[in-house]
């Protein structure tokens, strides 16, 4: 559901304000309007048929004698009352018709005379009030546009910072340093409040990035001397002659292990780095040849199970990346497929689109718990039961710009494809 913008709300609320308002001024001066009017037209019939009747009773052969606009009726008199007033109860009539005239009608009861009626034409003024009233709700319409688009350039000038505000925030960057948002000189002191609060929370997630950036770091270094030393003295220790082959096979597992976890230190490095800082360590790697190496290197992770590695294509392709960082990323993804795997083919190629595919035929996931992965890969957690090859390897996609997906159907094994053709030479 689209919700509706702070502009469209407060401008509707306006017109239904302003609407109301004008319904209830234009409401109450029709009242008072027809009350006077009534008062106005009681007054002047009551006032001259009190002189006409004084008139009558002073002298009997007095004769009233109508004008254009006020007649007089009364019974005893020939022609009587018109049938149109004859049926009017006494009191003050507005409205009456009299031959198609609108009039306003005195009946009055005497003791002498009968009944008697004064009748005033008010055609004219008729026509006047209705002028007047269509001004009047000309005037209100216009009243309702002219506060609406007000309200609206009022709305835009006080709006306009706010959505400014929006886009610096929607164009920050995780990577970039030193970034704040400033308000326009046109936004309120509140805009000033929480770009001040915004600005404060990017100063503390800076502090926070270069603390764990350098943790990673000084971590990772002081780690990668162990790790050589043990590196050197197995590859020291396999070159004895007359080794037996049980301690061969211990030496190499603590060479693999070991190269292995070097792997991994680097992996550490390249996201303790900018993306720009790690641009500069690109290189050309033939892709095609290093993939038969990456796999040669992890035959040995399939010794004691009936599992086999094949190479099913690897098309000629270049990629300009960190060489350690592909061979992180290949080898993490690799080493998963043969950990997850108890028998069968592990197939594993390159496209020439540096699209790396790796299929094994482990015991695979079903939609929930692909989706899961993906779920927790977005949000960076970490699965503890499924190590950390796939939670490395998602952030390095998100760091570098490529795309890992993952395919999988329970007990028919998982495909995994890396793309990294955003890296590729152009």
């Amino acid at each position: 559901m689209t919700r509706r913008t702070l502009r469209r709300k407060l401008l509707g609320w306006l017109a239904i304000y302003v609407a109301l308002v004008t319904l209830a001024v234009f409401s109450a001066a029709n009242y008072v309007h027809e009350h006077a009017e009534h008062a106005v037209w009681r007054s002047l019939l009551n006032t001259e048929l009190d002189s006409i009747i004084g008139q009558m009773r002073t002298d009997p052969a007095y004769h009233w004698q109508d004008s254009d606009t006020l007649w007089f009726y009364a019974e005893h008199e020939p022609g009587g009352i018109p049938e149109s007033l004859g049926r009017l109860h006494p009191g003050l009539h507005d409205g009456a018709l009299l031959d198609g005239k609108d009039t306003a009608v005195m009946v009055r009861d005497t003791s002498d005379f009968g009944r008697v009626v004064l009748a005033l034409d008010i055609s004219d003024f008729g026509e006047l009030e209705h002028f007047i009233t269509r001004w009047a709700l000309l005037a209100g319409v216009a009243l309702l546009l002219v506060t609406l688009l007000m309200a609206w350039v009022g709305m835009t000038r006080l709006v306009r910072p706010l959505s400014v505000l929006a886009e610096d925030i929607a164009q920050l960057s995780p990577e970039r340093r030193g970034q704040r948002v400033l308000v326009d000189k046109r936004g309120s002191t509140e805009l000033e409040v929480i770009a001040g609060a915004l600005n404060d929370y990017l100063q503390r997630n800076e502090h926070f990035v270069d603390r764990e950036r350098a943790f990673i770091s000084t971590a990772s270094h002081e780690l990668r001397t162990p790790i050589a030393v043990i590196t050197g003295a197995a590859e020291l220790a396999l070159e004895q002659p007359g080794l037996p082959d049980r301690a061969r096979q211990q030496l190499l597992r603590v060479r693999n292990t070991s190269t292995g976890m070097e792997q991994l230190i680097q992996l550490l490095l390249v996201l303790a780095r900018d993306p720009a800082k790690l641009a500069a360590m690109s290189e050309l790697v033939a892709l095609d040849e290093l993939l038969p190496e990456i796999a040669e290197d992890h035959r040995y992770l399939a010794k004691g199970k009936e599992l086999e590695l094949v190479l099913v294509e690897a098309a000629p392709c270049q990629l300009l990346a960190p060489l350690a960082v592909v061979q992180a990323a290949v080898g993490n993804l690799l080493r998963n497929a043969i950990e997850n795997s108890d028998r069968g083919v592990v197939r594993l190629g390159i496209s020439a689109n540096a699209v790396l595919t790796i299929e094994d035929p482990g015991h695979g996931m079903s939609p929930e718990e692909v989706a899961q992965v993906y779920a927790r890969m977005s949000k960076g957690e970490r699965n503890p039961g499924a190590g950390i090859g796939l939670d490395l390897i998602a952030r390095l996609c998100d760091h570098l710009g490529w795309k890992l997906e993952i395919h999988s159907q329970p007990e028919r094994g998982t495909r995994v494809t890396l793309d990294m053709g955003s890296s590729r030479p152009r």
